[in-house]
């Protein structure tokens, strides 16, 4: 094979690209991560990762990805910031390869992927949205947060980053209502239970954004009761949205096999459908979404990329 063609490449750098990259570089592959941010991904933007084994006080997000990034540096992993615009597959007489083209122009070739490039944040897909966005809109408390303080903010999900963020956001906000379409929160029970302590939570239950109102900024949210059928609207100074996630697997879309969502499918040694991808992480299909599963995931993926890698080079044991 030619000296330039990496054994892994590995998009994405968030917590399973980072594992990943800690495995595959233990391994002795020829490794490249590629960012195309920072490298820690969405979990940077977490406050306090509270059930992350080993550190029962808590770390918060920022702190546990440079933890990740360090130990995967140390040991040598090379990781380069650029955005990967487009995959191909070339059969070369030495085998198959990937060809990678970025936003740079810059151009990478491996004997094998592991796509980690994670998931965004969904939108509510109602009027004022856009508009709003940066005035007032927000999918990120943390980040934004700090800007509220002695205001009225909405919070619109019922999962556990929606209420993990309610809570948060109690810290500056003089009040919070959270919004959400069902009778009864989905967030695990030790968040709910938190949020039930805090007299500064408001709770609007079997409802749904219709808009979002204001001039220059937020201003109010319109929602309507599902059960009822009114609507009303809720006067507030911001509003954060935390309704799920869209996987980002535009980059393979065609190559491997998806789900209905949008999600890779794979079998569980992270394999995709077309030989020599691997994938882990939030862009994965599974059915829980946690830093603790990712870097499991993303564990194997890195094993099972090796022993392709091996079997294609001939020097598997």
């Amino acid at each position: 094979m030619k000296k330039d063609i990496y054994d892994i490449i590995i998009i994405g750098g968030g917590p399973a690209g980072l594992t990943a990259g800690l495995y595959a570089q233990r391994a002795r592959m020829k490794t490249l991560l590629i960012e195309k941010a920072l490298p820690g991904g969405q979990a940077l933007l977490t406050e306090t990762i509270e059930n992350y084994p080993g550190f029962p006080d808590g770390i918060t997000g920022h702190d546990l990805m440079e933890r990740m990034k360090n130990q995967a540096c140390k040991i040598g992993l090379e990781i380069t910031t650029d955005s990967v615009t487009a995959i191909s597959i070339e059969n070369e007489k030495e085998g198959k390869a990937f060809r990678l083209v970025s936003e740079d122009a810059r151009e990478y070739t491996a004997l094998s992927l592991i796509i980690a490039t994670g998931a965004t944040w969904r939108h509510l897909g109602v009027p004022g949205e856009d508009k709003f966005q940066g005035r007032g809109l927000s999918y990120c408390g943390v980040c934004d947060g700090p800007l509220f303080k002695g205001k009225k903010v909405v919070v619109v999900g019922g999962g556990d980053k929606a209420v993990e963020e309610a809570v948060y956001l109690t810290k500056f906000a003089s009040e919070v209502t959270l919004i959400h379409r069902r009778d009864r929160l989905r967030a695990a029970k030790i968040l709910q239970e938190a949020l039930k302590k805090n007299n500064k939570i408001k709770l609007c239950l079997n409802s749904v954004v219709t808009s979002i109102e204001g001039d220059k900024m937020v201003r109010g949210v319109k929602v309507k009761n599902l059960k009822s059928e009114k609507g009303k609207e809720i006067s507030c100074d911001g509003a954060f949205v935390f309704i799920g996630i869209t996987p980002n697997s535009s980059l393979v879309k065609g190559m491997v096999k998806l789900d209905e969502k949008g999600y890779i499918v794979t079998d569980g040694d992270m394999a995709a459908s077309e030989p020599g991808i691997f994938a882990c992480g939030d862009v994965r299909k599974k059915t829980l979404q946690q830093i603790v599963v990712a870097a499991g995931e993303a564990a194997q993926a890195a094993f099972t990329a090796q022993r392709y890698v091996e079997g294609l080079k001939g020097t598997a044991y």
